[in-house]
């Protein structure tokens, strides 16, 4: 994965779409797979989702934050995923339940 969202797959991964020639407000910081779908979730570190092959669950985009996003993880069922901050702040969606945040 590259800033500005170019997925790259080598081996036996599969390509499910890329954002490289997608203009994007903010760079890409993070990416996570969709075990359900074998498709994955890019992350920018305004917040900003994007769905490769895998179900849109929300995102920050649009939302001001505090500190820019650093991460994305999925759940162990795949059916959500959390965003981290660089501040510490957690945001959860779909089954992501909210466990704390170190901010």
């Amino acid at each position: 994965m590259a800033a500005d969202g170019g997925v790259f797959s080598y081996g036996d991964a599969v390509f499910h779409g890329s954002l490289g020639a997608t203009p994007l407000d903010e760079p890409v910081v993070g990416i996570t797979a969709d075990d359900v779908s074998g498709g994955y979730w890019l992350v920018a570190s305004d917040g900003g989702v994007f769905a490769l092959d895998a179900p849109y669950l929300g995102s920050m985009g649009g939302v001001h934050l505090d500190a820019p996003i650093t991460g994305i993880s999925a759940t162990p069922s795949s059916l959500g995923y959390r965003l981290v901050a660089a501040d510490g702040g957690v945001f959860d969606f779909g089954d992501a339940q909210f466990l704390g945040a170190a901010t």
